[in-house]
């Protein structure tokens, strides 16, 4: 039985499956992009606790306070069902450098060991749920909800865990790096 690189050698194959490994497959689209930011919270979310129906005396509970789904529960995951999550870089990354007293926390929780992209609200008509993006300031990110403001191709919108970090973001235009 032959094998498939018999008359190949094997410098070359070596060589061949490092450029497609350094070159990498996808393709990324560059875009100036306006990113604004967001939390779970009810300011920015539209949710108020308790029900004119309970006479709000089931402040445990939350509800749509604007739009069309007004008065239906709020349950906090995106438009795509999923709980939103802020990105997390992972043991190796640059950010375990910048910041070394995260470093023993990650390697006792095994589940901060590997990256985890953020959670990104995008217009569907132009990034469908699923499409990855690279936000510099942000990191990688997967468009997994709609906003209501967010229309165009020009507007994202990126999920913090707090309220202080997505008004330290603010409204940014940055280049965004876009996988197709």
């Amino acid at each position: 039985m032959r094998s498939m690189f018999a008359g190949c050698s094997y410098r070359f194959v070596l060589s061949f499956c490092l450029l497609v490994m350094v070159s990498g497959c996808a393709r990324y689209e560059t875009k100036i992009i306006e990113a604004t930011a967001y939390c779970g919270c009810k300011q920015c979310c539209e949710w108020e606790r308790g029900s004119w129906k309970y006479l709000k005396l089931d402040l445990w509970n939350r509800y749509v306070s604007e739009g069309r789904r007004e008065g239906v529960a709020y349950t906090g995951e995106t438009a795509s069902g999923e709980k939103p999550q802020e990105v997390s870089p992972g043991l190796l990354s640059t950010d375990s450098l910048k910041k070394p007293w995260k470093i023993p926390h990650r390697t006792v929780l095994p589940w901060l060991w590997l990256p985890e992209d953020g959670t990104i609200a995008a217009d569907t008509e132009y990034y469908p749920f699923g499409t990855r993006m690279h936000v510099p300031g942000y990191g990688w990110g997967t468009v997994s909800d709609r906003g209501g403001a967010i229309k165009g191709p020009n507007r994202i919108d990126l999920y913090f865990r707090s309220h202080n970090d997505a008004l330290d973001w603010g409204r940014r235009k940055v280049e965004v790096k876009i996988k197709r």
